[in-house]
């Protein structure tokens, strides 16, 4: 079986510094580099860094930087789409634990204009022990400290000089985060006060939602895939349809970037939080709504789950009828969004078991759903949302154990172990349990008692689920 190698000379300007090697930032970010590349032009070429470093991993090197996204999953018209890109933006990889003296000099280039990032929600993380002259230093901020402080240096200053950071970590406000976290070493390490003026106005540092599930190498399906593409690529990741990617910053990052007539789902906006506010209440609020009535239902994976008529049609009405009215956004947008969600919940392609998604289960809900249930109940005269509801009470079930097995915070567990021998035991009624788990103010930023009719909503749908089943309460 033959090699993915290059067949001409590298020739992509180096625009972009790439922290993050991972199969996400291959299927996601590279993937629409190489696309802007072809449909604009934007003749942009892509160096990755490996944010740890003094990996024993092969480098893309070994095989010109060039690796294969598979995209799998069902389009807008719900047909399944398989298609299979080779991406030749990354023009090398650097590991600066080895190569650290390659690493620091991408801050001559003139060409550089975006650093990227994905470090995992503990990657934009400071310390007081990164040293200046540290080579390299631990955490990814101080290495880009010294980065951009390298670039300071070399055009002494040049405001045309500064560059637009484009983090990708799973965090609030993770562009702010990352220049808080630079300026934290620029004080650490004493460097000129000029610096930390020229990070603050010369570079823009833009807050970032990613989205895309990419399940990375599909080890199952290698010998298949080798045969259709008539080469081994074990830089290969699979990746679902839908991607979205939303930057907030000025109009000249989307210039810069050609994204105007591209086709690709990047959108350029003042105000992030709206999207986010969409993605978790949607997306993983759906998940969270959907996974303890499933799962009690006796299903095992979320596509199944989905096209099972009674669950598939409780999960659509608690999104179209009570997630959506409770966020504050354009109907449609929200609409199509949900449609969107649930195409990519349907991708035959990936097998999302219920159980994995069930992990901190209450964490999650007080997160993704709990915002939903009061703002719809305000926004109707205190009615309560029937299906948000009865997903409490399904996950207060499912916390009893022996359906799967439960991973949360210990005290969580124990309190429910307990909760549910008093009901068994008879000293508790499942009006206590509701009423007692409500008073978890630590967990719901509020005693859920207060909320009028929440706690007697709540018993009763524990008790229905009992006694009846919930495929009974579903039909």
């Amino acid at each position: 079986m033959t090699t993915l190698r290059r067949t001409a000379p590298f020739a992509l300007p180096v625009k972009i510094l790439q922290f993050g090697q991972g199969n996400f930032m291959r299927g996601f970010f590279d993937w629409q580099i190489d696309l802007l590349n072809e449909r604009t032009g934007l003749d942009a070429g892509v160096v990755v860094v490996r944010p740890r470093g003094g990996s024993s991993a092969p480098l893309l090197d070994t095989q010109d930087g060039l690796f294969t996204v598979l995209v799998r999953g069902l389009d807008e018209a719900g047909q399944p789409v398989k298609a299979y890109r080779t991406v030749s933006c990354v023009q090398r990889e650097i590991d600066p634990g080895t190569m650290y003296a390659d690493y620091l000099a991408q801050a001559t280039n003139p060409d550089l204009r975006f650093v990227v990032s994905n470090t995992t929600e503990a990657g934009i993380a400071v310390n007081d022990t990164d040293r200046y002259a540290d080579a390299p230093p631990a955490t990814f901020p101080a290495k880009l400290a010294q980065l951009l402080f390298a670039r300071y240096l070399a055009f002494e200053g040049a405001h045309d000089k500064g560059l637009v950071l484009l983090p990708c970590e799973l965090i609030d406000d993770n562009g702010a985060a990352l220049r808080d976290a630079v300026l934290h070493y620029a004080r650490l390490w004493e460097l000129p006060a000029g610096f930390a003026a020229w990070v603050g106005t010369a570079c823009t540092f833009c807050n970032t939602l990613v989205d895309r599930i990419v399940t990375g190498y599909p080890a199952g399906d290698a010998e298949a895939i080798e045969r259709e593409l008539g080469y081994a690529d074990p830089f290969l990741v699979a990746a679902e349809y839908y991607y979205l990617f939303v930057i907030q910053g000025p109009a000249s990052v989307g210039a810069e970037l050609k994204l105007a007539g591209s086709g690709l789902n990047v959108k350029l906006v003042d105000d992030i939080v709206p999207y986010k506010k969409r993605k978790v209440g949607i997306l993983n609020g759906g998940h969270t709504t959907l996974v303890p009535v499933a799962l009690l239902a006796g299903l095992e994976a979320v596509g199944p789950a989905v096209d099972d008529d009674e669950v598939g049609a409780f999960l659509r009405a608690a999104i179209y009828d009570e997630i959506i009215p409770a966020l504050e956004m354009d109907r449609g947008e929200l609409e199509g969004f949900a449609a969107d969600v649930l195409r990519r919940f349907r991708n035959p392609a990936i097998h999302h078991r219920l159980a994995s998604i069930a992990l901190n289960s209450w964490s999650k809900f007080a997160a993704r759903v709990l915002p939903q249930m009061l703002r719809f109940a305000d926004l109707n005269g205190g009615r309560l949302p029937r299906r948000l509801v009865l997903a409490m009470a399904a996950t207060m079930v499912l916390y009893r154990g022996g359906v799967i097995e439960l991973a949360d915070d210990p005290a969580t567990l124990a309190w429910f172990r307990d909760g549910w021998d008093k009901v068994a035991a008879g000293t508790w009624t499942r009006a206590d349990l509701a009423r007692g788990w409500l008073a978890h103010s630590a967990l719901w930023g509020r005693d859920l008692n207060g909320v009028p009719g929440l706690a007697e909503r709540l018993a009763m749908d524990l008790d229905a689920i009992e006694e009846q089943g919930i495929r009974a309460l579903l039909a």
